[in-house]
């Protein structure tokens, strides 16, 4: 026997050992809350109920509740820095978690403890992103205790009759059962306490552990929370969070790879009801674990903020991250949620289950969607005919859709088979360019509107429980006047400048197709954004129709501009843009926050937290260059290139008195003590 052969094999040996080592020390750590968590380095990081019991002594700014600021854009968050003088305290007195130097922030009912150093990863801006999460829960997890007779009690909630609605079939199912004829009291579930027939919840991605601490502070009817983290800082910090905000009974702090956590619970049979991935930057390598770690009829909420990828910077990383190839357009951001809803059925159907999609939203510089996952061979063959590519033209922004399968019905049963296309030709019909290819995406609708209306109808009988309340309505009230059949959108500002006239207004445009009788709306994604089922031909004949009353410069027009071809060709439809009392949508009416403005400079993306801390000074000055470059200019112009002009060249003096040369200062005369001649 060789050498090499035994090597290889001992090798192998070494590597099942080392593998069945890990799983049992995970399954040690996360099935017992008590043990200690101990990493390679020699660390140990003592779950909440392990740690010293100590009595916080906060300060009188943290008593009660924060201050709202004026503006509206952080409400219920707020940053205080203690002073040394309060954290030095006597032998004698109590001794409080926070050190010297970091600061205590407040959101919603939470207050954790982050440090000065950039050591775990932290945004403000995600707030809405957590007050959502929050909501949607709420009425998930009411829906799932409801069938099993538990209420939940939501503190500040008024007490009104809420429609039940069947997830599994999509559709109302009537209002919430009654107490039995003997008026015997149903169980109920209160924020903060243990519920044995409650949900069971995953975050993957913790990092300070703010978003599991508020679960556990504002959502009621939880089993048991585990914020996960690969980070031993952050789970160090998520420790104290969690024992600074005495939710241990609840929280429990996890140190591990989220996919060998989510594997690991998949194989012992022992799911999450809900798992929540806020990853920094693409979700890409946890959704396989993901789809298969949570319970049948469990939900997913992903959040993606690689949106530079998903909206047609890079489609050949957006392909190998998500199967999908994401094009330029302005409908790139709702096609950024199908295609995260695309890679989300896809990775599911490899092991027999589906996705049903409660909620999927377009905010800032993220998305983010809720999906309910379950198990059916029959419905997964199904899913082939949810997709479809898009063809989009370079020229004049119209696109059509290709539906990658087909399913037909004969009685009760369904036949599956290939769709046939392409639905364009060689080249768009009104522009003759060309056209690209993008997908396949999801094609179905991004949300279930019963449920968003219950979500809705949770926030108005409790005003006030989140700081972004007012928005999370906005925002979910355009959801619920999209659309759900008609994917993407076409943009005023769009169809305007391919044809080079002044815009309409969009009620002139909306009243424009209601006239002609077809269905229009908004979208929560875009701000000009126009959803309507009229085919691309009735668009342009409304805009050439616009064209005649506001007429452009054709003799200006190339010949193989889009907007020549477009104008040379009649309307066969007659366009009226009087304004109807439909054409303005209730949200639109009611003056609802629906697209807000950045409240302060660098709303956005983040520094990915490192060890260490601190953020890097060339990525700081990168901000300040690129921060309102077109609204502010540098008065010294260092920072210009310094490029001299061709005309003052040696040698090339004509033309030189016709040249603006660089504001740069001309040299002084040089003195010398000769008398002048």
């Amino acid at each position: 026997m060789s050498c090499s052969f035994i090597t290889a094999v001992t090798q192998d040996v070494l590597m099942k050992a080392e593998f069945a080592l890990l799983a049992w020390f995970m399954r040690r750590c996360i099935r017992q809350p008590g043990r200690t968590v101990t990493t390679g380095r020699g660390r140990r990081f003592p779950p909440p109920k392990d740690l010293p019991a100590r009595k916080l002594c906060p300060s009188k700014d943290m008593e009660g509740q924060c201050p709202q600021e004026a503006n509206g854009s952080h409400p219920e968050q707020s940053e205080e820095r203690l002073p040394t003088s309060d954290l030095a305290m006597d032998a004698g007195s109590c001794a409080g978690p926070v050190q010297t130097g970091e600061t205590v922030i407040a959101e919603g009912k939470a207050k954790i403890i982050f440090p000065s150093a950039n050591e775990v990863f932290y945004n403000p801006v995600q707030e809405f992103n957590r007050d959502l999460t929050c909501a949607v829960i709420t009425e998930f997890i009411r829906l799932q205790l409801s069938a099993k007779g538990i209420q939940i009690a939501v503190p500040g909630e008024e007490k009104v009759e809420k429609v039940v609605v069947d997830l599994s079939e999509g559709e109302e199912a009537g209002s919430e059962p009654a107490p039995d004829e003997e008026g015997a009291a149903r169980a109920v579930a209160a924020v903060g306490e243990v519920c044995k027939e409650g949900v069971r919840i995953l975050e993957a991605l913790a990092a300070s552990g703010l978003r599991s601490i508020r679960f556990a502070k504002e959502v009621p009817g939880l089993r048991a929370v585990v914020a996960n983290d690969f980070s031993s800082k952050a789970v160090e910090l998520m420790a104290r969070n969690v024992q600074f905000n005495g939710v241990g009974h609840l929280v429990t702090s996890s140190l591990a790879d989220a996919r060998m956590l989510m594997y690991q619970q998949k194989a012992e049979k022992h799911p999450f009801d809900i798992i929540d991935l806020d990853p920094y930057g693409s979700p890409a390598t946890f959704l396989d674990a993901a789809v298969q770690a949570v319970s049948e009829g469990g939900l997913l909420c992903v959040t993606c903020t690689d949106m530079a990828v998903m909206a047609g910077n890079s489609g050949e990383t957006c392909y190998s991250k998500y199967g999908a190839m994401s094009i330029k357009g302005k409908f790139c951001h709702e096609m950024a949620l199908r295609i995260i809803l695309h890679s989300l059925d896809l990775r599911a159907n490899c092991y027999q289950r589906y996705i049903v999609p409660l909620l999927a939203v377009s905010a800032d510089f993220y998305i983010r969607v809720f999906v309910r996952v379950f198990t059916g061979q029959a419905t997964v063959k199904a899913s082939a005919s949810k997709q479809a590519l898009v063809y989009n033209c370079v020229g004049c922004g119209t696109h059509h859709f290709q539906r990658l399968g087909k399913m037909t019905s004969h009685g009760s049963n369904f036949k599956y088979s290939a769709a046939s296309g392409p639905p364009v030709g060689p080249s768009c019909e009104h522009c003759h360019q060309r056209h690209q290819l993008g997908g396949p995406m999801w094609a179905e609708p991004l949300h279930d509107p019963a449920f968003v209306q219950r979500v809705l109808s949770a926030l108005g009988s409790n005003p006030g429980r989140f700081g972004t309340q007012d928005r999370i309505q906005g925002v979910l009230s355009m959801v619920t006047e999209e659309l759900s059949d008609v994917p993407l959108y076409y943009t005023l500002d769009c169809l305007s400048s391919t044809i080079h006239c002044n815009t309409p207004s969009l009620l002139q445009f909306r009243s424009a197709l209601l006239h002609a009788g077809y269905r229009v709306s908004l979208s929560h994604a875009c701000k000009n954004a126009i959803k309507t089922d009229a085919p691309p031909s009735v668009l342009w004949d409304i805009m050439r129709c616009w064209e005649r009353l506001h007429p452009v410069k054709r003799e200006r027009l190339s010949d193989t501009s889009p907007a020549f071809h477009i104008l040379s060709v009649e309307p066969t439809l007659q366009a009226s843009f009087t304004v109807r009392e439909d054409a303005n949508p209730k949200s639109r009416k009611q003056g609802l926050k629906r697209f807000q403005e950045n409240p302060e400079a660098y709303w956005g993306p983040k520094a990915r937290a490192k060890a260490g801390g601190g953020i890097s000074t060339s990525l700081q000055d990168k901000r300040k260059l690129h921060q309102n470059k077109r609204k502010e200019r540098a008065e010294d112009g260092g920072h210009l290139k310094n490029i001299p002009c061709k005309r003052l060249k040696e040698g090339s003096g004509a033309g030189a008195e016709k040249c603006c040369p660089s504001p740069e200062p001309a040299p002084e005369p040089v003195k010398t003590d000769s008398p002048p001649q």
